[in-house]
């Protein structure tokens, strides 16, 4: 049965606060063990700062609290500085390489800090919290409070938060996602990695009035174990105008939900992961994995070429009774780098996981297609004028269950309704140019944004059906076969750097990372057990529909039959860099 909550069993016996009394508590002893005149509770942007005020700080009794974000400028000021990376565009932006130490107003850091001297010369001590907190005085204690972008979009839609410096309660939650992902995110997780040698505890605050905290040194430890097993994140699941209910049905997963468009089940940049430090889980950004240990979670090729960014993105996509996608196209290299700033683009495939008879995949174009004429078409379907003619200009291909499809950065594409699409992709994940929408709006109500002017120059019109026939569909390559399992390779184009494996098995597997950080799925099965070759890791069992990673430390793996799927036949797909 797919486990939407799975847990990393932290093997150091280490005790996690839960809750603010215990936390409290262990404050207090620190305090009492050393001199401490100064606690900095540095927070991650969208961190709940008006709860730690009342339940965490006041309840310390300091002498004098101070709010980081009284040294900084305006919030006006702060978005005239970034307007440039904001834009007027509604999804896109420019990629900042701002600091937090940009928008310090000196002369208000420069009083708070005669304010902090003073205290401190009369022996008394100083709370310092929020976003920033780090910049304004050397601290004693430094306890960083965190957050995962998923909850953090969450609480862009409740209404309740604003992005950093910006008041811009209840905006549209496109725009402060657009504001997070190209600004406050990029410079949050700047200085969070230039703080971790600093950090005295980790304090997690996903769920509201009930925080955990565990000591930088327990934490770091547990992140380390986690880069050298097998691992899988905590997966959020979202409806959407074209979503389906086979997630709802095959997971029992999102019930209370009008439908289940995504499920991003492989996604450190954004999924959280679950530490188990004894009885108490402890949740954290599974970026912070990535971050903190890059080389044997990615492999020393892989951050050589991309940095600390896991650069490989599973998720689902449910059209099951449902609609179909956009139609849409992904920029290519040159484009998202000169106007977005970007390193590399959102190169993709589709697997296709369930389809019903009629299914259809919506890919390139038709056999002599005229540019301008569909770019014509687009146009006036844009201002509802009439329906794009899809049928004239789109080439569409019935689809069936463990086709492969790729899907490099400038083709265009869609998946159709009734089917279910394990989405195989590079990790830049906002550059998706809708060019028609099938005349719908949003769950919101809100006609969905189009973006022809980012589209035409990125469709490849010479990608069309005889194209597509020859280089994107179910390139499947046999590479090994024996009694009990067979290799493909199979699904992404030669121009893209992602290369994906089949595996078909009813016996032991032996797998290899080829010097990259592996994610897999279990596409066809119920239960399958991960191995050590060398008694590293103790087994890891996982099920239908899970997808798993597998740090490029371990080298070496077994998968086979576990439980009720032994002597049956399953099947895993396979992603890693080339």
């Amino acid at each position: 049965m797919f486990n939407p909550f799975p847990e990393v069993k932290v093997e150091a016996e280490q005790q996690a606060c839960s809750g603010y009394d215990a936390i409290i508590d262990t404050i207090r002893h620190k305090i009492t063990q050393s001199r401490t005149n100064v606690i900095t509770i540095e927070c991650y942007p969208t961190v709940n700062e008006s709860e730690l005020l009342e339940e965490l700080i006041k309840p310390l009794n300091p002498s004098y609290i101070v709010q980081a974000s009284d040294q900084f400028y305006s919030s006006q000021k702060v978005s005239e500085m970034i307007q440039m990376n904001l834009t007027d565009d509604r999804v896109f932006g420019l990629m900042s390489h701002h600091s937090f130490s940009d928008f310090v107003d000196v002369q208000k850091q420069k009083e708070l800090k005669t304010s902090i001297q003073a205290k401190i010369q009369n022996n008394e001590w100083i709370v310092i919290y929020g976003v920033g907190a780090s910049l304004l005085y050397e601290t004693d204690l430094l306890i960083y409070a965190d957050l995962a972008r998923w909850e953090i979009q969450n609480r862009y839609r409740s209404g309740e938060f604003s992005n950093w410096k910006a008041d811009n309660f209840g905006e549209d939650p496109l725009r402060m996602v657009k504001r997070g992902y190209f600004f406050e995110w990029r410079v949050a997780d700047k200085l969070k990695k230039q703080l971790f040698t600093n950090i005295d505890y980790f304090l997690d605050t996903h769920q509201e009035h009930h925080p955990v905290m565990i000591d930088a040194g327990s934490y770091f430890q547990a992140l380390e174990q986690v880069a050298r097993q097998p691992f899988r994140l905590v997966p959020f699941f979202d409806p959407g105008v074209w979503g389906g209910n086979w997630m709802q049905e095959n997971f029992q997963v999102g019930q209370d939900k009008i439908n289940l468009a995504w499920s991003f089940d492989g996604v450190p940049e954004e999924n959280s992961l679950y530490l188990k430090f004894g009885d108490v889980r402890m949740e954290i950004p599974a970026n912070n994995v990535v971050m903190h240990q890059p080389l044997p979670l990615l492999g020393e090729r892989v951050y050589g070429r991309f940095g600390a960014e896991f650069p490989i993105r599973f998720d689902f996509l449910d059209t099951m009774g449902g609609g179909n996608l956009s139609l849409q196209v992904h920029p290519l290299t040159d484009y998202v780098q000169d106007v977005f700033g970007a390193h590399y683009t959102q190169d993709e495939s589709y697997y296709i996981v369930e389809a019903e008879e009629e299914a259809k995949i919506y890919l390139g174009v038709k056999n002599g297609t005229d540019k301008e004429e569909m770019m014509q078409q687009l146009r006036l379907a844009e201002t509802g004028a009439r329906r794009f003619p899809d049928e004239d200009y789109i080439y569409k291909r019935p689809i069936k269950k463990h086709d492969h499809y790729s899907i490099p950065a400038g083709t265009i594409h869609s998946a159709g309704a009734n089917s279910v699409v394990l989405e195989i992709s590079a990790t830049p994940n906002r550059f998706t140019f809708k060019l028609w929408d099938w005349e719908r709006v949003g769950l919101d109500g809100v006609p969905r944004p189009v973006h022809l002017e980012h589209g035409e120059p990125n469709i490849v019109f010479s990608r069309d059906q005889d194209w597509v026939e020859e280089e994107l569909a179910n390139r499947f390559e046999v590479l090994v076969t024996n009694d009990t399992w067979k290799e493909e390779r199979t699904g992404l184009h030669e121009s893209e750097f992602i290369e994906t494996r089949r595996h078909t098995f009813s016996g032991e597997v032996l797998h290899e990372t080829h010097g990259s950080v592996n994610v897999l799925n279990l596409v066809e099965g119920d239960e399958a057990v991960v191995e050590s070759v060398d008694g590293s890791f103790a087994p890891f069992v996982v099920h239908y529909g899970e997808t798993f990673i597998i740090p490029e430390t371990v080298k070496n793996y077994r998968i086979k039959p576990h439980g009720s799927s032994v002597g049956k036949e399953l099947i895993t797909i396979k992603a890693f860099v080339r």
